[in-house]
């Protein structure tokens, strides 16, 4: 029995990818042949022997074979009778129902649908003498040995299995009606046990069943006699009454599973897992704390119940309301308070976000928002008030709708969390900080206008008490809480109000920065105390944030500061040189060059910030741009490589991004500071310097596709060293490095194209890029560049073949004879290019490929499945994981399921909807 179950396991279950699908096709048939003997083998051990061990060793011979055997050896046999005869038995019982478990995942249409009847409703009635239905099963889990364990967590997967392929063959009669209510009772029951795995097995069927059942009703349910219409239909009445039929149908199903769907939202609530939002949690030791590290298992965990529940509040709002409301009532007359039950109720209140219509939505949440509120007020001890806090922080910023529709919650909730604000309980603040941003993004038109019954905008207010509301907060806290507020002053459309606000957020940090400067001018030494070096930073980080949100409307504020800022950034730089050059490379990591350096970061952070989200105005370039020349551009030539800043070339980037071709005559100027002396600092291996590698290409490309122009007037030198750069680039092992230089690549054969120097510049370049390309093609380090190695070589065999080049590609003084066009030359040297790279190929296979590439050249999907099919016969990729090779593919397939989710109310968080504002 042992050596027939190894052979099952060594042929079918771990040779998966060893071996190919015919071989694999003639064992199971040579196998099928030989199996009558196995069969026969193991029905007389089951009826005749006496041994466990002898019968335990034959289910488990079974298990092994039962996923491929002939159907016919299952179900016209007795093997299902005697399965189920040894089911009750304790020593047999997980081996039993394994076997069990097997047969129910099978599918293969209606045929055997009264054997799965029968074989479910006969295991149901020897269920309920091995596990009361009444039986807690969480506590008999909890208190079970290893084996009661594993048959809790066998039975889970037996009724998934089941359910997932045979559910609609139950629904037939009241008698297997009843037996599958049953089964959805105890798998609810299995699913209040404390355990990831078990869990995880129950939710993904229960997030199947739900779908189907919404996608049923959702679909056909709206109107049966349109659906009927639509067909044609209506003018015949037979086929109305069946198209009423059909919504019938749908009615009862629906009622079927009314009572099972009710059970499982109240387990979708109790069990709701913790969304990213939330940062305040119990650690083992039962005290409230501040989340230090994201959980991925949890979230997907959260993802997968969020969406279940959706569907599930979609099927009965009514009943997920009436559910929510009674737990919530529990908490606050104390029968059922507990800081999990509330942050699993609120988490669960929180993810069902839009699938409501507005007005239950508005209804509801009027409740649970007061509740909450109230419940804060009468609770005593700082961790339960900051359990509560947190959960009324959650459920607010999911429901953005409703504070729009009505301002004086909208007004409570954010007074609420400014007092939030000066709870120093961990986790409060940075929790308060980060809804009321959240809150303010989808509402911020409404701080702007006067409101009904108040005097000025709540904008307005909020400046006044700015500095008291602000006074308890962290550094980092009170940059969230800036950019919160320039995102109000950002909605406002008066310029000489808005112009106003700006003046008055920015009052404290400007204060300090005269400060400073007033200081400096006295003495230089006062800039370089380590406290006012912090002090720089923290207005910097302050201004950093005012100007995401603002953008162009931070103009005023940054033409103030500008200058000041750009002698600082020059001091400081010359501080940072000195130290390097006089302490070495170690002085780099010293806390006052570190310190020095943020600061120099976080000015070319600013710089960008603001330039990047300006509106596109010719003037705040020119503005800008000159007089950064020297202190930036100078300052990073000037520098040694251990002191110069990445953030220049990003800054740069940006700059050629945002005003393009108006950039040309500074291309070299550019070009001069930061090209030969980055291009040394990142070539000299793949590891050094890795924020200046991805940043350096990026300029590159920000110029290839800007300033074109610029790239034709380099020496041949420059331009030498630009290409052996992008090469350098897409060998790259860090896949965002590689795929910045493919694109960069792209960007310069096409403009190359189009240029007068297109000859010149292919009959340098071509065959070197084609010879690279392949090499990284077929390496099998680089798939996920997949997709642009194909445009590239697309790129270039088009070139060829529609004779754009009008010069030879090949240097006439070593070949003997000429060519009649590029075409013929490029073929044969890509036959020999790849007949030297894969010796295991035979040259035909070779041939038949290029012919093939030259032919296919104008279909993008049949030259790329020819390229991967070539990668899967070089045996060099036979073995692997290729998925990266169907990358696009896999795109595509989100795509769709994003738009399907779209289509569903709810399904996409409120806070991950782009809504463009709408003032209601």
């Amino acid at each position: 029995m042992a050596i027939l179950k190894l052979l099952s396991e060594e042929v079918f279950d771990f040779s998966r990818g060893e071996m190919t699908q015919q071989k694999i096709k003639e064992l199971k048939q040579s196998l099928n042949s030989e199996f009558q003997l196995i069969h026969e083998l193991c029905m007389y051990v089951l009826s005749v022997s006496q041994r466990t061990e002898l019968i335990r060793a034959t289910l488990a011979t079974l298990h092994a074979f039962l996923s491929w055997i002939p159907l016919g050896y299952i179900f016209e046999s007795t093997l299902l009778e005697t399965l189920l005869k040894f089911f009750p038995v304790p020593a047999y019982r997980n081996l039993t129902l394994q076997c069990l478990t097997e047969v129910a995942a099978l599918t293969f249409g209606d045929f055997y649908n009264d054997q799965y009847v029968k074989m479910y409703t006969i295991f149901m009635v020897q269920l309920q003498n091995v596990l009361p239905p009444n039986t807690s099963i969480p506590e008999a889990y909890a208190n079970g040995s290893n084996e009661e364990q594993a048959f809790i967590q066998n039975l889970a997967l037996f009724f998934t299995s089941f359910f997932k392929s045979h559910i609609r063959v139950l629904e037939s009669s009241q008698e297997s009606i009843n037996a599958l209510l049953l089964g959805l009772e105890y798998l609810i029951n299995i699913s209040y046990v404390d355990d990831t795995e078990v869990f995880k097995v129950c939710l993904d069927y229960w997030n199947s069943l739900v779908l189907e059942l919404f996608e049923q009703t959702h679909h056909n349910l709206d109107n049966p006699a349109m659906t009927a219409n639509m067909m044609g239909l209506q003018q015949m009445p037979l086929l109305s009454g069946m198209a009423d039929g059909l919504g019938a149908q749908l009615v009862q199903r629906r009622q079927l599973y009314s009572g099972p769907m009710s059970k499982l939202r109240l387990l979708m609530i109790s069990r709701m897992a913790k969304p990213e939002e939330v940062l305040i949690v119990e650690d083992e030791n039962g005290n409230i704390v501040r989340e230090t590290m994201k959980d991925n298992d949890v979230l997907v965990q959260y993802k997968i119940m969020r969406e279940t529940l959706i569907y599930l509040s979609h099927l009965d709002h009514d009943d997920t309301e009436k559910q929510m409301l009674k737990k919530l009532s529990k908490q606050l007359n104390g029968e059922d308070w507990s800081w999990n039950n509330l942050n699993t109720l609120c988490w669960a209140i929180g993810s069902i976000s839009g699938s409501m219509v507005e007005e239950q939505e508005n209804r509801f949440l009027v409740m649970v928002i007061r509740d909450l509120l109230n419940l804060c007020e009468i609770t005593k001890g700082k961790d339960n008030k900051a359990v509560i806090a947190s959960n009324i922080m959650y459920v607010v910023g999911q429901y953005p709708r409703f504070l729009r529709a009505h301002w004086k919650f909208l007004k409570t909730v954010v007074n609420k969390l400014f007092e939030f604000m000066h709870e120093t309980h961990p986790g409060v603040q940075d929790m308060a900080c980060d809804t009321f941003l959240k809150i303010v993004q989808k509402c911020k038109r409404k701080f702007v206008v006067v409101q009904v019954g108040e005097n000025e905008p709540f904008v307005s207010e909020l400046l006044t008490t700015l500095p008291t509301t602000i006074a308890d907060l962290e550094p980092h806290q009170i940059h969230t809480f800036y950019e919160s507020v320039a995102q109000m002053i950002q909605a406002e459309p008066d310029p000489q109000k808005r112009d106003e606000y700006v003046q008055r957020l920015m009052e404290l940090p400007n204060q300090r920065w005269t400060e400073i400067i007033g200081q400096a001018r006295q003495s230089v030494d006062y800039l370089k105390d380590p406290d006012v070096i912090r002090g720089v930073l923290n207005i910097l980080q302050t201004n950093t944030s005012a100007a995401s949100s603002l953008g162009t409307y931070f103009l005023p504020q940054i033409s103030r500061i500008f200058l000041d800022m750009l002698n600082v950034y020059r001091m400081y730089s010359e501080l940072i040189s000195t130290s390097i050059a006089q302490g070495g490379p170690f002085a780099s990591r010293t806390s006052i060059v570190k310190l020095l350096r943020s600061v120099k970061r976080e000015t070319l952070k600013l710089i960008e910030t603001f330039l990047d989200k300006a509106e596109d105005q010719p003037h705040i370039g020119k503005q800008f741009v000159p007089p950064m020349m020297d202190p930036v551009l100078g300052d990073y030539a000037r520098n040694v490589p251990d002191a110069r800043e990445s953030e220049v070339l990003s800054l740069f980037a940006t700059i050629i991004n945002k005003y393009k071709g108006a950039m040309i005559e500074d291309v070299p100027r550019i070009f001069e500071a930061v090209f030969s002396c980055t291009l040394e600092m990142i070539t000299k291996n793949f590891e050094d310097y890795p924020e200046h590698r991805l940043k350096f290409f990026s300029l590159l490309r920000a110029i290839a596709t800007h300033c074109f122009p610029a790239l034709i007037r380099l020496s041949s030198e420059q331009l030498k060293l630009v290409m052996d750069s992008i090469i350098w680039a897409f060998r790259h092992t860090e896949r965002n490095i590689a795929e910045t230089g493919l694109n960069l690549l792209l960007e310069m054969l096409k403009n190359f194209q189009v240029s007068e120097f297109a000859n010149q510049f292919y009959r340098t370049y071509y065959l070197t890029i084609e010879q690279e390309i392949f090499a990284v093609l077929t390496d099998t380090f680089h798939k996920p560049g997949f997709k642009l190695h194909v445009l590239v070589l697309q790129h270039l065999f088009c070139l060829v073949e529609s004779g754009m080049l009008t010069e030879p590609l090949w240097d006439a003084s070593t070949v003997p004879y000429p060519y009649p066009n590029n075409a013929a030359f490029v073929r044969e040297y890509t036959i020999k290019l790849l007949s030297t790279s894969f010796p295991n190929m035979t040259s035909a296979e070779v041939t038949q490929f290029v012919s093939g590439l030259f032919e296919s050249t104008n279909d993008l999907p049949t030259f790329k499945n020819h390229i991967r099919d070539f990668l899967v016969q070089s045996k060099e990729f036979s073995a692997q994981d290729n998925k990266d090779l169907y990358a696009e593919e896999a795109a595509a397939q989100r795509e769709r399921e994003q738009q399907r989710m779209r289509s569903i109310p709810g399904l996409i968080a409120p806070n991950e909807i782009q809504d463009e504002m709408v003032d209601s």
